[in-house]
């Protein structure tokens, strides 16, 4: 019985985040994706029409994922730096979860690829620190608010954290753990 197209599609994204994985990734190119599934590289390109739209498919679950959770977050926490806590904890469990995507996620994927591809991952991050700015606007259980410039601050601080602890989750070859080093980490950080 042939697969459905989306299978397919899948599998195939698939693949390339589990060819990400590799502790010393090389540039991946079509033809040993291909090799990897068995099949021919035409018959990747049934599915895309380019490999910047397989990295396209790839950062489209991450940002699914990802907001998906943000906004669970956002409805079980009302505590404004509570919420910003747990949005970077998921966010980093996310990362040990996909270590093939922390590769897409830190640009080390992209590299030699179509600039619109950096581009989107920089628009995620913008996007990620945005919502820690909306969490943190919030008043803490004791009602204080931050000023405006204190937001920005704080969800710049964050934001640039985390993405530290992705480039170093990724140049360790996925051993040292972000979740791990953050449950050490986070009481340096800003409540």
């Amino acid at each position: 019985m042939p697969r459905a197209k989306g299978e397919r599609k899948l599998e195939i994204l698939k693949a390339l985040a589990q060819m990400l994985e590799a502790p010393k990734c090389e540039r991946i190119t079509t033809a040993a994706l291909a090799e990897k599934l068995a099949v021919s590289e035409a018959a990747l390109y049934r599915h895309f029409a380019s490999k910047a739209q397989m990295y396209e498919g790839l950062i489209e679950f991450i940002e699914n994922s990802v907001f998906t959770l943000a906004n669970k977050i956002a409805e079980d926490e009302t505590d404004g730096r509570r919420q910003a806590a747990r949005l970077v904890e998921m966010l980093l469990a996310f990362a040990e979860k996909n270590p093939g995507m922390v590769r897409v996620m830190t640009g080390d994927a992209l590299v030699g690829e179509h600039e619109r591809l950096q581009a989107r991952m920089n628009q995620f991050y913008d996007r990620f620190e945005s919502t820690l700015k909306q969490a943190l606007r919030a008043p803490g259980d004791g009602g204080q608010k931050q000023s405006d410039a204190d937001v920005s601050a704080h969800a710049g601080l964050l934001t640039r954290y985390m993405i530290g602890c992705l480039h170093q989750y990724a140049k360790s070859g996925f051993t040292k753990k972000p979740a791990e080093s953050h449950a050490a980490q986070r009481r340096y950080l800003p409540a």
